[in-house]
This record gives C-alpha cells, structure tokens and sequence, in this order.
C-alpha cells in the first residue's frame, strides 16, 4: 500500500481504488479525478471521480473523501466518530450525506478516513452571502433545519452515540478557560467575555442533540435552497441556543454584517420560523449570550489553528491568517458585553 501522505498531497489513486474495489464488491474501480475541495478548515474533503464495474453499486459517481488533516483541534472528534454522527444525523432526515464506506487501516492512507456521497450546492461562505437568493426562504429552511436537529429524542442520540459529550454554558466557559491557562500569552479580553457568560449563565438548561458549527460555510445551497448540513465534527448534547448564536454571530457573517443571520437573512425571519418550528422562545437576551460565547469560542479554535502552523506540523498561510482575527473577535466581545 501506499506511504501516509502528506499535507495537502493527493492520496494515492491505486490505493483508495483498490480499497474500493473490495469495499463495493467490484470487479473494478477507476478514479477518474481526485481534487482538494476546499473549505475543511480542520479536516481535509476529497473529491473523488468515481467509475465502479461490476457489483452492487456499478456505476459512476461522484464521492467525498473526508480524512484527518495533518494537526488537529482538539474539540473535533475522530473521523470514525464523525462517520458514525453522520450515518445517525442522514438516518434521522438531517439533510446529512450519505456515508459509504469508513476506513480505519493505516495500511491505506496512513490515517483514517470515510467517503460519502456529494451533496450538490455550494458550501464556501463568501460564496453563499453574494447568491441571488429568497433570503427569508432559506433563513426559514435553516430554522426548521435547526429544529429538526434538537428535536431529536435524547434517548437516541444516546443510544446511537454513546460517547458523545454534554456542554452546557459552564462547560464551554472551563473548555475555553482551560485553554487560555496553558497558552503562553495574554488574552484578557477572552477572559473578561468568560467572566461576563460565567455571571450569566443559565441556571437551568435545555439539552438536545446540537450540530455545534451551525453556520454559513456549513450548509449546502442549490438552486436557491438549503442541500445539505455538513462538518457533523464537533456534535453533541448541549443547548440548543448555542447553534442559534452561532449561525446569528457577527463572526459567520463574512463582511455582511446588514444579514446577521450567517450573512444571508435578518433575525426578522429567522427567530420566529425557529421558535414556530421547536417551540422554544429565544429571547434577546438569551440570544446575546450566546452570541458572545460564539465569538469567544471561535477565538479559542482561531488560536488553536495557529498553533496548527506555528507547531511546524501543518505551516499554512491559512491557519496563520485564521490567528490573526483573534484581534477582531475580542473587538466583538466588547461591544457584545458593553451593552450591559
């Protein structure tokens, strides 16, 4: 079999197709492209060209490689973790893709991977922002979309996935705090938001099944519509209201900030299709402090990225450059907080 491969290297076309070639009962498997897609900010999506002769699924598709990227933020689960949430979220009619085949030989391409179906659709947020676009229809499908995940019966989740972790707010508060003690350098304005979520925290929570990376950048649109949810990594038990602040972060906007809603719609249209749709109220209130523990966490992972290049493991422009936001997201802090 072939060598691990290296940062961004093309994985060896003889290797994954023979490892189709067993995975789908095949008398043949042809890779007729395998590209880099881009976006995966913290694991590596390959697409692959696929033509299969011969057994169950002879034919010619179009699939996705997911595998590890060469340094890793800890929060993200492994990929035969991701592959399971995955095979639970598109059974559970999630808008998830459909996982194929998972992987966990190193003898294939040194580290694990599964492949799934291709969504159609683009994902890349400073893509989606500029569509042409029924803004409060699709503001609307994300809701529902939102609603759908956290009206998945715990005792599910926690049957299918056992091993799945609960965050609540004081749980994101240590995980962040936790961070910031063992990074040498200052950030007193983290540490300020900590404190100001840590006084506020809910005394009681709500716990569903949460995606945990609920953004533009996440989601799949075509032809106008929502295609897909992707990157399932960081799912968990927790609060329902943290993917709400999280899609309504001025972090996920990409430059527009008029469209707070991931930067394609207005709270106007997405609240109210969010709380018909589940429920539950999401007061002002509620909604900023979630806000602020998004930009707060966004920042802690923006720092682990950096790392990422600065370890010598993974040395990306991109993950540098993923650092360097740090500045602004403290700058969201403040005028978060300064409100109260």
């Amino acid at each position: 079999m072939s060598a691990p491969s290296t940062k961004n290297s093309i994985p060896d076309h003889g290797a994954i197709a023979q490892y189709l070639t067993t995975a789908c009962a095949a008398q043949q498997v042809r890779l007729n492209n395998i590209a880099l897609l881009s976006g995966g900010a913290i694991q590596q999506n390959w697409q692959l060209d696929v033509d299969i002769t011969g057994g169950p699924h002879a034919g010619v598709y179009t699939w996705v490689l997911r595998t590890d990227a060469p340094a890793t933020v800890a929060a993200s689960l492994p990929r035969e973790r991701e592959h399971a949430i995955i095979s639970f979220a598109h059974a559970h009619g999630l808008l998830a893709p459909k996982p194929l085949f998972l992987c966990n030989d190193p003898a294939i391409l040194g580290k694990p991977f599964f492949i799934m179906e291709k969504l159609p659709g683009v994902a890349a947020g400073h893509k989606v922002v500029r569509l042409p676009l029924d803004r409060a229809a699709l503001a609307r499908e994300l809701a529902q979309a939102a609603a759908r995940i956290h009206a998945i019966p715990l005792a599910q989740a926690h049957g299918a996935l056992p091993f799945l972790k609960t965050y609540h707010a004081r749980d994101v508060i240590k995980t962040c705090r936790d961070y910031l003690d063992i990074i040498d350098e200052p950030h007193p304005v983290l540490e300020w938001g900590l404190r100001w979520c840590e006084r506020r925290a809910p005394a009681e929570e709500e716990t569903t099944f949460v995606h945990r990376d609920f953004r533009t950048g996440n989601y799949l649109v075509h032809d106008g519509k929502l295609a897909g949810l992707l990157d399932w990594e960081f799912a968990a038990l927790g609060n329902p209201l943290e993917d709400i602040g999280w899609i309504c972060a001025k972090c996920w906007c990409f430059r527009h900030e008029h469209h707070i809603v991931g930067g394609v719609a207005e709270l106007s249209d997405f609240i109210p299709a969010y709380e018909a749709a589940s429920g539950r109220k999401v007061t002002d209130e509620s909604l900023r402090y979630w806000q602020v523990m998004a930009h707060i966490r966004w920042a802690i992972i923006a720092l682990q990225q950096a790392q990422r290049h600065l370890s010598g493991v993974e040395p990306s422009l991109e993950l540098a450059l993923t650092g360097k936001i740090v500045a602004e997201l403290e700058w969201d802090v403040l005028q978060l907080t300064d409100k109260s």
